[in-house]
């Protein structure tokens, strides 16, 4: 198996910097993290790559079983470390990204020196018996699924806008939505279900790894009641409120995530 053809991987940055591996979301690909990676690739040496079934990724490597838990995508980004033989990789997950992460962390443990979390959230449905709240009741996950399923372009068209966010930049919403467009429907509705059913919740006190949680003021799919909950969870986690809204912050507010990255990093002398 050719992990670099695979996952697309992409290096650029400086050859003998620490690595930094950004990870994309749902519907996205690498091109997502394009006004981040300047600012990271001066000091740091970056990883990108596209989630198996996303962006430039080889599509004949898909299937509906590995992937249709986060394990799986957990097992790929393992796998791209071992290929390029990285070591204190500094992961930064967008979105589900942010949970395929803590569990790739918990299962090599050794592999990671820090994750970031970007607007991440372990569960997205509600659990009243646990006083969770992580934004969407069961009803509303199943209905979002059952949209997706009977008419995935149109439910791409009118949901990308809303998980952006930012509606006096109409731009950021259509490339969002070309986004979700580009990706094959069938894949899309697993990579959903993976999505929006996953529970990462008792995977976080595991994380020994120092965690950046970076939130925005006002996301309509990770509320901040769930960054409270994972600062709360991860035991060495520090929580930070980006001046941004929606669900994109690297890309509605690059500069202020790069910066938040940055200083992380560099607090840490990395």
């Amino acid at each position: 198996m050719d992990v670099r053809r695979r996952n697309n991987v992409v290096i650029t940055g400086r050859p003998d910097g620490p690595v930094v591996m950004p990870a994309h979301g749902f519907g996205c690909d690498q091109n997502m993290w394009r006004l981040v990676v300047p600012a990271l690739a001066e000091r740091y040496r970056v990883v990108l790559f596209d989630h198996v079934g996303s962006g430039r990724s080889d599509l004949g490597s898909w299937d509906a079983e590995r992937y249709a838990d986060l394990n799986g995508y957990a097992r790929d980004v393992l796998e791209i470390c071992e290929e390029l033989d990285l070591r204190e990789v500094i992961f930064v997950g967008h979105s589900v990204s942010a949970m395929i992460g803590a569990r790739a962390a918990t299962r090599a443990p050794g592999l990671f020196s820090e994750l970031v979390m970007v607007a991440p959230s372990p569960c997205y449905i509600d659990d009243p018996a646990t006083g969770y709240r992580g934004g969407f009741t069961e009803a509303d996950i199943e209905e979002l699924l059952e949209a997706l399923d009977s008419n995935y372009l149109g439910w791409s068209a009118a949901m990308a806008p809303v998980i952006m966010g930012n509606p006096e930049r109409p731009e950021l919403g259509q490339e969002l939505t070309d986004s979700f467009c580009a990706t094959d429907p069938a894949i899309a509705r697993v990579f959903a279900r993976t999505t929006f059913l996953s529970d990462t919740r008792a995977e976080l006190p595991r994380l020994r790894v120092p965690t950046l949680i970076l939130e925005c003021e006002r996301d309509p799919i990770a509320p901040r009641e769930v960054g409270a909950h994972v600062h709360a969870t991860i035991p060495d986690s520090t929580l930070v409120t980006l001046d941004a809204t929606g669900h994109c912050p690297h890309l509605s507010a690059p500069e202020a995530t790069a910066d938040a990255i940055l200083s992380f990093l560099g607090e840490r002398g990395r």
